[in-house]
């Protein structure tokens, strides 16, 4: 059957008022934790991801090029590997790597079907009508959603390869990942497979420079937040009053993003009826950003009823992408 002439209807599982909801509560319960955090989902305005876009450019910044870079050289072992009808990308924003799967799997011949996932409609709509027009033998149906809340709504296909690129599952704790991990599990079937990107343990000024550059990229983005929750939950966050961080916790293997009080202020969310103190110096948590062993890996996919069939890396041992099936 051919492809239609247009990406398909979006998929709507998160509308922009349940989306203000879930910021809504999502801000509120990480400014009454100790120490406080914000969600990095809410980076990602049009002004962070310009500003995000950048950061993958920068020498400092590895991971993306370097996860290019195996795609580029891999991406017919992977299609191979997966001989997928359907390929479902979690978090997909703008698709730009993707297309190097994509290029390969409908080469291979298999590939009849792709699905972009991310919670920004506007750029998920742009990325499905750029994908259509470059590949128009192949359908696109875009769908609009949380990949932490709403994996389980999704439509299923046979032989679905599901892609998670970038480290994402990086952004996420321990809990967060096995609940995450749960669900790729459900979407996947029996016959579908699992393409994860990961960023692998290195030494610890190379990891903090990669998230504090020279030319204070990082440091915007990271500050680039406040103005996403001024904007959307009239706060009266002053963003020039708070300073990038970027620390190593080697408990962990994570790195996080913090923002750090120059002094002690009150902030007012007036969409909340809510005021937050911060004293002069406090941090408040913005992103995790985990950094991952391959024996790691496996255990985690195994606990999650995967296992692992693949696992290519770059020649530096930088980045892994594994492709593990259900077991």
């Amino acid at each position: 059957m051919p492809a239609p002439e247009t990406p398909g209807a979006m998929g709507v599982h998160l509308d922009p008022g349940a989306l203000a909801r879930q910021m809504a509560d999502d801000v509120r319960d990480g400014l009454a934790r100790s120490p406080k955090v914000l969600p990095p989902k809410y980076f990602y305005d049009g002004r962070g991801s310009e500003l995000f876009d950048q950061i993958t450019r920068l020498p400092e910044y590895y991971p993306t090029r370097t996860e290019r870079a195996i795609l580029e050289t891999q991406a017919r072992a992977v299609a191979a590997a997966a001989g997928a009808e359907t390929l479902l990308e979690l978090g997909s924003g703008t698709s730009e790597k993707t297309r190097l799967l994509l290029e390969a799997m409908t080469e291979a011949g298999t590939l009849r079907r792709f699905v972009p996932f991310d919670v920004d409609p506007v750029v998920l709509e742009e990325a499905s009508l750029a994908v259509h027009t470059d590949f128009p033998g192949l359908a696109v149906e875009p769908e609009v959603g949380d990949f932490e809340k709403h994996l389980g709504e999704l439509p299923r296909h046979p032989r679905t390869a599901v892609a998670f690129l970038g480290s994402t599952i990086g952004n996420l704790d321990p809990d967060q990942r096995r609940s995450f991990l749960a669900g790729v599990r459900g979407v996947l079937g029996e016959d579908g497979c699992f393409l994860l990107g990961t960023d692998l343990v290195k030494p610890v000024e190379r990891l903090e420079r990669a998230y504090d550059d020279a030319a204070g990229v990082t440091a915007a983005f990271n500050q680039n937040v406040l103005h996403v929750i001024n904007r959307s939950l009239g706060a009266d966050f002053d963003v020039d009053a708070f300073a990038h961080r970027a620390v190593w916790v080697p408990e962990h293997e994570w790195v996080e993003m913090r923002l750090e009080s120059l002094r002690e202020q009150t902030v007012r969310l007036e969409a909340l009826d809510l005021e937050v103190r911060f004293a002069a110096g406090e941090q408040m948590r913005t992103e995790i950003s985990t950094k991952f062993r391959r024996e790691g890996v496996e255990a985690e996919l195994a606990a999650a009823g995967l296992r692992v069939e693949e696992w290519w890396t770059d020649p530096a041992g930088d980045f892994a992408l594994s492709l593990s099936r259900p077991a």
